[in-house]
């Protein structure tokens, strides 16, 4: 993949090889590419060949079944409330890979932050195999990924969240605010932060 293409349309919180590995793992080389299943089984569509024939295929299954799009495999309709939503910038090869890279930026956040956030460059290869499994499957643990909220939603310090988009996922774990537990398992295990021992006579 073009390396100028990459910088100028995917997602800063991506470094460019993982975002070509990305790709790789789960995308089309074919912008107007548009992949339908229903029920885990692929259904044949006609290959478009101009973007109005893409879309057209899109507007047809969307809601009835996963449709993915572009060159990155896009599930077409996530966030959208209405069909008037779904324009053509999914099979505009540039838009498909900066929507596309910036879920894939959130799922690996989601699966880092179960992993219990790493900081070691040995864990990333398993995240990363984690995040194409689930931008393949829209789950992980349990959890729609498409649907969940961003991580970075939650985390405190906004220098610190500009720092860590600007080195990469790769490299850079969240950081996450004192009173938020890093892991699923871990709700409930934070120290209390205010002496309640005097309430009530005890000592």
């Amino acid at each position: 993949m073009d390396p100028a293409f990459i910088k100028e349309c995917a997602d800063a919180a991506l470094k460019p090889a993982i975002v070509e590995q990305f790709v790789s793992a789960v995308g089309s080389s074919n912008p107007f590419a548009v992949t339908v299943k229903s029920g885990g089984h692929i259904i044949l569509v006609p290959q478009p060949k101009t973007p109005d024939e893409a879309m057209s295929i899109v507007r047809q299954y969307v809601g009835q079944a996963v449709v993915r799009v572009g060159v990155t495999q896009f599930p077409a309709g996530v966030g959208v409330k209405d069909m008037s939503e779904i324009t053509s910038d999914l099979v505009e090869p540039c838009a498909n890979l900066r929507k596309g890279s910036k879920m894939f930026a959130k799922i690996i956040r989601i699966v880092r932050k179960w992993y219990g956030n790493p900081t070691s460059a040995e864990v990333f290869p398993q995240i990363f195999d984690d995040a194409v499994y689930a931008w393949k499957t829209g789950q992980f643990e349990g959890q729609a990924v498409f649907q969940a909220q961003d991580p970075v939603a939650t985390i405190a310090g906004t220098t610190e969240k500009a720092e860590a988009a600007q080195e990469g996922l790769a490299d850079a774990a969240p950081v996450e605010s004192e009173a938020e537990p890093s892991d699923a398992n871990d709700i409930g295990t934070a120290g209390i932060r205010i002496d309640l021992s005097r309430i009530g006579g005890q000592k």
